[in-house]
């Protein structure tokens, strides 16, 4: 068991935000959220991880298709030729691309979406190495039923979108649920929705997938 430990926690849906919460996670699962005191005393044979800023559900990605299909994700050996930003468009069409190769493109690109707080994706996927590699890291995959407004960012918080939007459901808080979520590194006094919406969500310092810390900042 492991207790995740925040200067505030932010459950989503409306829920108030909970000045020194925590969540307790049983293998996959969230067993409790609550205040860090209570969990600790309830498990005192827990690990505790305490991370600075907010700990919130994690994000869902509405563009996944355009960021893990549509374009590439340079291996870090090739960005003195191609650099390091994701390729799209005439730099795209100039490139052999192979299946294999796309399948490598999409798990940097799902390294980028976890570092950004993301433990969900929207959209379908064509590709089958692509899909492969999706299913393999554990994101969540979301339906979407129209094309998201704006250009294609591996921020979910960017564009002025609400970050509570942002947030996969359901809210923290269920227990049994799947042990998704992530820390910003952001103020946890004032108003934390504002901040998350400045800092957006590069600000990341973990991310928890499945029970998982599959992303933490050094």
């Amino acid at each position: 068991m492991t207790i995740h430990r925040a200067e505030l926690l932010l459950p989503g849906a409306g829920r108030a935000p909970l000045p020194g919460g925590a969540v307790l996670v049983d293998g996959r699962s969230v067993e409790a959220v609550g205040p860090y005191e209570e969990l600790a005393a309830a498990r005192p044979a827990a690990r505790v991880r305490r991370w600075p800023g907010v700990l919130t559900p994690g994000l869902c990605n509405p563009y996944g298709p355009e960021l893990l299909e549509r374009a590439y994700h340079p291996d870090p050996r090739e960005a003195g030729e191609l650099g390091t930003e994701p390729l799209t468009g005439t730099a795209l069409a100039a490139l052999e691309m192979t299946g294999s190769r796309w399948g490598a493109s999409a798990r940097r690109g799902v390294r980028r979406m976890l570092a950004h707080g993301t433990v969900a994706v929207a959209g379908t996927f064509r590709r089958a190495t692509v899909a492969d590699a999706v299913a393999r890291s554990g994101l969540g995959i979301e339906e979407r039923f129209d094309d998201p407004p704006g250009p294609p960012t591996l921020d979910p918080l960017a564009g002025g979108r609400p970050v509570e939007e942002a947030f996969q459901l359901p809210p923290l808080g269920f227990e049994g649920q799947r042990a998704d979520f992530a820390v910003f590194d952001v103020p946890a006094d004032g108003d934390p929705y504002a901040a998350l919406a400045r800092a957006g969500a590069a600000s990341c310092v973990a991310t928890v997938l499945d029970g998982r810390l599959v992303h933490r900042r050094a």
